[in-house]
């Protein structure tokens, strides 16, 4: 069990002082016989089995190859510090444990219990006071009962949640009416021109965010970052929460120096697998590690060049500093898109599955008209209880964002799998 790392183990805010061992052995043991575990050991197998062909090729380099890449790498290195640009002032907000957090509104007397949103086969959110004991979101609820036996559930209630991102959101507006949406309980502010305007600096931004949320949303926390683009903004949010800021300095040498040590990990789009395999191949766990010269020189050799250049960039602390254009994502396949998805116990009855779609649905919906855009293309995807994903798609025969265009669509896409048990739906625009 000493070796058996799933996302269950990883460590979220509020998590500092866990026995980390003690929730390793429980997690192996409550999962060693389960469909899950059998899936991660198949997943585990296949991503060593990578690593190893990757070392092989990264052993077999010739000293002309790793030479040339890395002049072709330093000479895109002094590309990207050309484009540096330290001028934007960026805000990322993440709500609090944001559902439990509505539901603690609500009923004060939890806020000093061990609170989880969700049921015995799925978590979507802890409180503070669970984490302590090691209980985290995307966890079964059989397992968190193990960790904390106090553990009290808390039913999810989706419409109360998106009424409550609608309050805050109107408190994001007032900074940034153009700020972008990252789900229900987190959006990306560029401030610049409002720090302009009121001659505040970014740290006072933060304060007065803070501020706002929590008078609008009678009593909402929300913590925050402060950088120079969307994705060190991110970073900072997670630094110092529940109800705190951080704030990156606007300065090369100081972005430098905050990358040098951080766990690639924490870079935004690198996981688990990323990171292990950034681990057994380079002998990389940090940002700095990864723009050493022996192992930037071998990144376009053995990744992709999109990769290698993600890889880079993040390295640098690189990233966008302006919105990007409000566009209907079928004609810009440069756009992430919207997307909204949820884990539960395993369902069966085409009633609750239909019922999920539907929420779902409203959720991205809303999403929509807070980014202002239309789509065409519409995309289910689906986890089974035996943990194989299927994704489906359709194409609209004219934009649309409504729920009464958009859902229709779905529900047939999802008929056309039944029967099925489900683990995961989400859908994405």
């Amino acid at each position: 069990w000493k070796d058996y790392q799933t996302v269950f183990t990883n460590a979220k805010a509020g998590m500092d002082g866990v026995d980390k061992a003690r929730v390793q052995q429980v997690v192996w043991e409550m999962s060693k016989d389960s469909a899950h575990f059998k899936n991660e050991q198949r997943k585990q197998a296949s991503v060593l089995e990578r690593i190893e062909r990757m070392k092989q090729r990264s052993a077999a380099l010739t000293t002309m190859e790793i030479t040339a890449a890395g002049r072709a790498m330093d000479a895109r290195i002094a590309g990207c510090e050309a484009r540096r640009d330290l001028t934007r002032t960026w805000l990322h907000v993440d709500m609090d444990c944001f559902y439990a957090a509505v539901h603690e509104r609500e009923q004060p007397e939890l806020k000093r219990l061990p609170v989880a949103v969700g049921g015995m086969g799925m978590i979507s959110t802890a409180n503070y006071v669970a984490r302590r004991f090691g209980v985290r979101s995307a966890m079964p609820g059989f397992i968190g009962k193990r960790l904390c036996p106090k553990l009290v559930f808390v039913k999810p209630d989706f419409a109360k949640y998106t009424e409550a991102a609608a309050v805050v959101r109107g408190a994001f507006k007032q900074l940034d009416p153009d700020f972008e949406s990252g789900g229900l309980d987190e959006a990306y502010l560029d401030v610049t021109g409002y720090c302009t305007r009121t001659a505040t600096s970014g740290e006072e931004a933060a304060t007065e965010l803070r501020r706002l949320v929590k008078e609008v949303s009678g009593g909402l926390t929300c913590s925050v970052g402060v950088a120079c683009n969307k994705m060190l903004a991110k970073i900072c949010s997670d630094i110092n929460k529940p109800d705190g800021q951080y704030v990156l300095p606007a300065s090369r040498a100081a972005v430098m120096s905050f990358l040098d040590t951080l766990p690639v990990r924490k870079i935004p789009c690198i996981g688990k697998v990323t990171e292990q395999v950034l681990q057994g191949v380079l002998g990389v766990s940090t940002c700095g590690q990864l723009l050493a010269p022996a192992s930037r020189c071998r990144l376009p050799l053995l990744f992709s060049e999109a990769a290698a250049g993600f890889f880079l960039e993040a390295a640098l602390g690189l990233a966008p500093t302006r919105h990007g254009p409000k566009t209907d994502t079928s004609v810009d396949p440069g756009r992430k898109g919207l997307s909204h998805e949820r884990t539960f116990r395993n369902m069966s009855a085409p009633a609750e599955q239909e019922a999920m779609a539907k929420q779902l649905v409203e959720a991205l919906v809303a999403d929509m008209a807070e980014e202002g855009i239309e789509g065409r293309n519409i995309t289910l995807k689906l986890k089974l209880s035996t943990f194989e994903v299927h994704t489906r798609a359709a194409t609209m025969p004219r934009h649309v964002r409504t729920v009464s265009d958009i859902l229709p669509a779905v529900l047939r896409l999802l008929r056309a799998e039944m029967p099925v048990t489900l683990r995961l739906m989400g859908v994405r625009m």
